[in-house]
């Protein structure tokens, strides 16, 4: 399947006709990745992002062959505190049963939230990261703009850390309201860990998967708006080794765009 493909600054774009489809072009390319790193160096190791966006692209990077995943660490980015690993909207429990326990891989380190020092667990998945550094990184872009839980007019572009704690931005709470992790906001917790901004970028490769027409604003502001932390997710136009990829209620305004005539596709990928 042919996607549109254009370039905003130095951020790969494609666009795809629906979340399938997009989600299957992602992951290809990282399953490629992921095998050209372990032929490389022996083995690799990946962040992965939780969510709703993240299912079609998990779905397929997980049915692919030829990775060896035992050769491969898996990372999150993110979990809210004071929630254990068996609460329904635990990001861990989501890569776990969503990944780890269909992969088998050589390791999966969880960010706990539940253990009553979050600052201890932020300065020992730091040293992790520091141990094993990122060869891809996967993620989404919230609706209000976030990567990870780097909230606007909060997140770091320069941030020293590479995991910290954060309070959660009403929208982004809403958000788990809305998609149906948690039944009311005052059940979402206020407070999260999350891996920062240059942490994401630090990854030889980040993929980024952001489908459904709720996310045609952060889409968007991320791609024509300034490059600020206003919208955090406007910092990938900085990142040439990014690829982002959107199916076409995502991509709405950019195909609006396109149509008229005030940007151009680009040809090749």
């Amino acid at each position: 399947m042919t996607p549109t493909i254009l370039q905003f600054d130095q951020l790969h774009v494609e666009i795809y006709p629906d979340q399938d489809a997009a989600g299957r072009a992602g992951a290809e390319y990282v399953g490629s990745k992921l095998q050209e790193i372990i032929a490389e160096k022996g083995d690799a190791n990946i962040i992965l992002a939780t969510g709703n966006s993240q299912l079609a692209f998990l779905r397929v990077l997980c049915s692919l062959p030829g990775i060896e995943w035992n050769k491969v660490r898996i990372f999150h980015m993110d979990e809210y505190v004071g929630i254990s690993p068996t609460h329904p909207a635990s990001f861990v429990r989501y890569i776990q049963e969503k990944v780890v326990d269909l992969v088998q891989p050589l390791a999966f380190f969880p960010i706990r939230g539940d253990t009553g020092d979050p600052q201890a667990v932020c300065d020992e998945y730091e040293k992790l990261l520091k141990e094993y550094p990122a060869d891809i990184c996967c993620m989404g872009i919230g609706e209000n703009g976030h990567l990870a839980f780097n909230e606007p007019h909060d997140a770091d572009f320069e941030d020293p850390k590479r995991v910290r704690l954060i309070t959660l931005d009403e929208r982004s709470r809403r958000q788990q309201v809305g998609e149906g992790h948690f039944a009311t906001i005052d059940e979402v917790p206020k407070e999260a860990i999350t891996l920062t901004i240059p942490a994401l970028l630090a990854a030889r490769h980040v993929v980024v998967q952001v489908p459904e027409a709720r996310k045609t604003e952060a889409v968007s502001r991320a791609l024509f708006g300034p490059i600020h932390n206003e919208c955090p997710a406007s910092i990938l136009r900085t990142c040439s080794h990014a690829r982002l990829y959107l199916d076409r209620d995502s991509g709405q305004d950019v195909l609006a765009r396109l149509e008229d005539g005030s940007i151009t596709a680009v040809d090749g990928q």
